[in-house]
């Protein structure tokens, strides 16, 4: 075999036949090669992958990256694109989703003041919690008129069950760019609390949006 890959005929060529044919035409060989990128003096990166390949596949995932850059012909470079590619692999097989952000009260109210705080028309949304209060989702529910929204406990109900939530955290903003709660506010807030709790699914919290700064009703002590 020639000592360059570059020699060979096109067709083969691990990365032409990977990009011609797909991956899943190409021998464990093949594929390490195209990672290695480059072989040595005397050794194409096919040769060098078969020798790394001498106990297979599942002996070479294990290989620590020192141990991998020791090999001759391999080096930091090549170690680091083996280790990760394999990195990857055991990530995806394992399927592990990454942890919901946690809820945190000032950053959200923050972020709402950014997104709603110049908002003409009132708007009602709510985020969804897990038990350990991180974030499921958020979801803006309605968009009413300049002066009210039009509201329902019972679709808020829905999709904290819907999402399977034990937590959630109601937001709407004023148009007048005042957070301060009217009666309607408080009175709705009562209502949407003891309906959650039917359902075992506490209010955490509602946030009234302001031109500038928010209302937290739990630390203030409407709840």
């Amino acid at each position: 075999m020639t000592d360059v890959i570059a020699d060979l005929p096109p067709d083969d060529r691990p990365r032409e036949r990977l990009l011609t044919h797909g991956p899943e035409t190409l021998s464990d060989a093949e594929l390490v090669a195209i990672l290695l990128g480059s072989g040595v003096r005397g050794k194409n990166a096919i040769q060098l992958a078969r020798e790394l390949l001498g106990e297979g596949m599942s002996a070479l995932r294990c290989r620590d990256v020192k141990y991998l850059e020791q090999i001759p012909g391999v080096g930091p470079a090549k170690a680091a694109r083996i280790s990760a590619a394999f990195e990857m692999s055991r990530r995806t097989t394992a399927g592990v989703p990454e942890d919901p952000p946690a809820f945190d009260r000032d950053a959200l109210g923050r972020s709402l003041v950014t997104r709603y705080g110049h908002q003409t028309q009132e708007r009602l949304g709510a985020v969804f919690l897990d038990s350990r209060a991180r974030i499921l989702r958020q979801k803006e529910i309605y968009v009413g008129t300049i002066n009210s929204a039009l509201v329902s406990t019972r679709d808020v109900i829905s999709l904290a069950l819907l999402h399977n939530a034990l937590g959630v955290v109601v937001f709407h903003n004023h148009p007048s760019g005042n957070p301060l709660p009217s009666a309607e506010d408080l009175a709705f807030t009562r209502k949407l609390e003891q309906s959650l709790a039917l359902v075992d699914v506490e209010l955490v919290d509602h946030l009234i949006i302001g031109n500038h700064r928010y209302w937290s009703m739990r630390e203030r002590g409407q709840l």
